[in-house]
């Protein structure tokens, strides 16, 4: 069964973190900024990494992270890729509203990175990439973008690609119970063409990442798509929370 490979220090994990920056995300998402949710979610993943990488008081570098920020042009918040042990010495970085959404081009960028670290993965675990955003592209198309890294591959299976929305206006009925939430299913009625777009960049969620979560306390369904709707922090945090669900050892 793909998607098994144990993400260790000499096979670590690669989660590129694709993060919106444009203007709306000053907007609110219950009492705070959108970015400002983001940025602890995002920090809760990264501890995450940590504390799954740590092993008494030795911090082994079982992921890799790329970090890219981007509106209508792309940053690099980690000035390249950095072990998980770099990043918590680094810490978080600040999250700052820009002005486009081009997603195309953030996509572009994750397909390089990928394309120059495949021929280093072959016994690591399947990298993932994990987008959030906010609001409908400006620009070109990223769905064919998302598709060629989809099909990208190395033993443990093809490229995940994860996809957190930050909208209100995704899903017909609000998700009062996180925990007890089943996820998007490939029937599950999304409100809206681009949350549909979203879903079609979304990889199933393999059964080694669902294991991880539902010892975390939520139960996504069988069949459940990296695709979730940030409608509250509580959803926006389990988003970043499957980002760092890898296998590890």
């Amino acid at each position: 069964m793909p998607y098994e490979v144990l993400a260790t220090s000499r096979t670590p994990a690669l989660v590129i973190y694709l993060l919106d920056v444009s203007a709306s995300m000053s907007q609110p998402l219950g009492n705070r900024r959108r970015i400002d949710v983001v940025t602890d979610a995002l920090a809760a993943a990264l501890q995450a990494m940590v504390f799954r990488s740590t092993k008494g008081s030795l911090l082994s570098p079982r992921y890799r992270v790329a970090m890219l920020a981007y509106s209508d042009h792309v940053y690099d918040l980690l000035d390249g890729i950095k072990t998980v042990d770099q990043v918590a010495r680094l810490g978080t970085p600040e999250l700052s509203p820009q002005r486009t959404t081009d997603t195309a081009r953030a996509f572009e960028q994750a397909e390089k990175l990928l394309r120059a670290e495949l021929p280093r993965l072959h016994d690591c675990p399947a990298p993932l990439v994990c987008h959030m955003t906010d609001g409908e592209y400006t620009g070109a198309d990223p769905e064919p973008v998302a598709s060629r890294i989809m099909q990208m591959q190395v033993p443990d299976g093809h490229v995940l690609v994860e996809n957190i929305f930050v909208s209100d206006r995704i899903l017909a009925q609000p998700v009062s119970d996180p925990t007890q939430w089943p996820g998007v299913l490939r029937d599950t009625h999304l409100q809206g063409s681009y949350a549909a777009k979203l879903r079609a960049m979304s990889s199933p969620v393999p059964e080694s990442y669902r294991v991880m979560m539902l010892e975390n306390n939520y139960h996504l369904a069988n069949g459940a798509m990296m695709l979730f709707p940030g409608t509250s922090p509580e959803l926006v945090s389990m988003g970043f929370q499957m980002s760092a669900a890898t296998p590890v050892r």
